[in-house]
């Protein structure tokens, strides 16, 4: 039995951005991302002794390998950052943060 979705099932074949606009639900990845910079001005305005802050400063040593870099965490983070034209300096004024780092769905 096929799940649907307004009464829509995959046969139907309706784009996931017009469902998306119908259900007044915005992209998966966005939410990661508001999720991701959120955590980061968490991180930003613990001290400096806060665990997370101590490992996000780790230089990771190792043989160079071949191929692409591994993605990690500081690099989405640089990337949502730039896509979102902020800095970062603004984490530590929390209110403004939620506000400038908020995906809102769609009306």
């Amino acid at each position: 039995m096929e799940r649907s979705i307004l009464g829509f099932t995959r046969r139907d074949r309706k784009r996931n951005t017009w469902i998306r606009a119908k259900t007044k639900v915005t992209e998966v990845s966005k939410k990661i991302q508001e999720r991701r910079l959120q955590w980061y001005g968490h991180v930003e305005r613990r001290d400096e002794s806060y665990i997370g802050k101590r490992i996000e400063n780790i230089i990771e040593r190792g043989r160079k390998g071949r191929g692409r870099p591994k993605k990690r965490w500081r690099n989405c983070v640089n990337e949502d950052l730039r896509e979102k034209s902020l800095s970062g300096n603004e984490a530590h004024n929390r209110t403004a943060w939620k506000r400038l780092t908020k995906n809102a769905d769609p009306v």
